[in-house]
């Protein structure tokens, strides 16, 4: 079965391997892993890019593998974690940025069709979150508010 957007059929790509494990070589503490999380935070980094400055700088493969607990829910159990989930906040920020490239260029027809993927991105995250809770029921999503809140 094709992908939903791109009329690709897959990917082929090197896979984690089964076992969880900590790896021998670590030198770090799952409270200092955790500590650089929460510092690398505050910092204004989003988790998935702490997750990739953890293993590309300290050399950690995995936070999950190190604390028993994924990046969000460290930043969830510190209060830190924000209140639009990334991957939607990002379709937001993509959204927005077709919106304005849009308003100058009005014939761009693939420009169009990426609008309209996002939005329907965005509406199926919306739901999706509103069912577990991790938007309030209320929340709703509307360009011109979003776009005040994001610029």
């Amino acid at each position: 079965m094709a992908r939903m957007y791109s009329r690709k059929k897959g990917k082929s790509a090197s896979k984690r391997p089964v076992k969880l494990a900590t790896p021998a070589w670590m030198t770090y503490k799952p409270k200092e892993v955790e500590l650089l999380v929460v510092k690398m935070f505050k910092e204004g980094k989003t988790p998935s890019q702490i997750g990739v400055f953890l293993r590309d700088a300290y050399g950690i493969p995995l936070v999950k593998v190190m604390t028993k607990k994924t990046i969000t829910k460290i930043l969830e159990e510190k209060k830190l974690l924000p209140q639009i989930p990334e991957d939607l906040m990002s379709i937001i920020k993509r959204n927005i940025a077709l919106r304005k490239h849009l308003e100058t260029n009005k014939q761009d027809q693939v420009a169009k069709r990426g609008l309209l993927i996002a939005e329907s991105k965005i509406q199926k995250l919306v739901k999706y979150y509103k069912k577990s809770g991790k938007l309030p029921s209320n929340w709703s999503y509307n360009p011109e508010k979003i776009r005040l809140l994001i610029e």
